[in-house]
């Protein structure tokens, strides 16, 4: 619990939490902060869509937190599509929104950043607006399509201004992240809160490395992740192709587990590459079996290519591998090296070849890998855990509410209950 904060920083309030992006609690940051307003008095709901193989139920209340969702279609078909879908995801969480009443606060995750809207609604009822910037939509368009002159570049900057001003409280995972909402969001230092993504480091951890997993090889390479155009799994694909062809190692495996809008692409582009045998897709797994091809990885992959989002943005992937203990290879990012430190070894931006050679530098020296992994560990552990996440998500909900002096600077702060999902 809270120490003797528990009960008294929520007080019985009730925080609305809205999510387009992914299901919950499939969503672990958002899950994260759901079980921390929860142990510290809050009544939390949330409004997310439904998951495929996952998190279907339209309604479920789970470890106390309700949950409603509604059934959204990814989309498809470039700008229109999300035109679509964003569309689709506003009108079934308003119509929740008006379900679940008036909240203290109204807590919205972007992408996309039409939250604001449901959110101003429950403002004119009284809520406070925390708005938790999971992506730089802006960057993200660029990353994606590339045109940053043409009328829906310039919606999305418009919407994200509307949602900064909106905002009375902003969280944003990383120092990059911060510096944009107070510059290009106008927001004041008091008012912007760094909340990283941390794992929870109770549930990831090694379990006993199971080498049949490996297929035959002597080792095994492990990427986990989402799967669209600006992840890199293209780019990690064709390092493997050099790191067979070029650099003529075929003692390995490699496994890549995720979904996402590129996952049949990427599929396909793997069997042009003749990398079917090799490499093995698994679409999402269980937290168990995450947790066996972890821990039996040898390198794991994060083969982000530069772009505006990815050299700014905080990789789950990353701080997954370092809570296990796993080395990794990293193209060179800014907020790469920031979380991973000497965790990982960085090729030059988007430079394939490179990428290929580093996995086999750390394919043939074990103690590196082991090193590397220890250093991995102890920066979860300590500077980036989700324990000081948490101490400032807790603030930034006083900041909201008019009372920053209810959550103590060096209050530790813990999760109480667990969830079986």
């Amino acid at each position: 619990m809270l120490g003797d904060t528990t009960g008294r920083d929520g007080s019985g309030r009730r925080a609305l939490i809205l999510v387009e992006n992914l299901s919950v609690p499939f969503d672990r940051r958002v899950w994260q902060e759901c079980t921390t307003l929860r142990d510290a008095g809050w009544q939390v709901e949330v409004i997310c869509p439904r998951g495929t193989a996952r998190d279907t139920e339209p309604e479920a209340e789970i470890d106390g937190v309700r949950i409603h969702r509604y059934p959204l279609h990814a989309a498809t078909g470039g700008p229109v599509g999300y035109l679509r879908e964003y569309g689709a995801a506003l009108r079934h969480t308003l119509r929740l929104a008006r379900r679940v009443g008036p909240v203290d606060v109204v807590h919205a995750c972007n992408p996309p950043d039409l939250l604001f809207l449901p959110a101003l609604w429950l403002k004119r009822r009284g809520a406070r607006f925390v708005f938790d910037q999971h992506d730089l939509v802006p960057e993200l368009y660029l990353s994606r399509f590339g045109r940053g002159e043409d009328l829906l570049y310039r919606a999305v900057r418009l919407l994200e201004r509307l949602t900064y001003r909106s905002a009375d409280v902003v969280l944003a995972t990383n120092e990059s992240y911060r510096q944009v909402a107070l510059s290009r969001g106008g927001k004041r230092p008091e008012d912007v809160f760094v909340v990283r993504s941390a794992p929870d480091v109770d549930r990831f951890r090694p379990v006993p490395p199971e080498p049949e997993l490996k297929r035959g090889k002597p080792h095994l390479l492990c990427y986990l992740g989402v799967m669209g155009p600006q992840d890199g799994v293209d780019y990690a694909l064709r390092a493997l192709a050099k790191l067979r062809d070029e650099l003529g190692r075929t003692d390995w495996h490699a496994v890549f587990v995720g979904a996402g809008d590129a996952f049949d692409a990427m599929v396909e582009l793997s069997g042009r590459l003749g990398l079917s045998e090799q490499v093995q897709f698994t679409g999402r797994v269980s937290d168990a079996d995450l947790l066996r091809y972890l821990s039996t990885a040898d390198v794991c992959l994060s083969p982000d290519p530069r772009n505006p989002l990815n050299d700014v943005s905080t990789m789950n992937k990353v701080l997954e591998y370092m809570a296990m203990g796993r080395p990794i290879v990293s193209f060179e990012l800014r907020e790469a090296r920031v979380s991973a430190g000497d965790a990982a070894v960085y090729a030059p931006a988007d430079d394939e070849a490179e990428f290929a050679k580093l996995v086999a530098r750390l394919l043939d020296d074990p103690e590196e890998r082991a090193r590397m992994g220890a250093i991995g560990q102890e920066r979860v552990s300590g500077e980036l855990s989700w324990r000081n996440s948490q101490r400032s998500l807790l603030q930034a909900y006083a900041a909201a509410c008019g009372d920053r002096s209810r959550v103590p600077l060096g209050e530790p702060v813990r999760t109480g209950r667990s969830t079986s999902r």
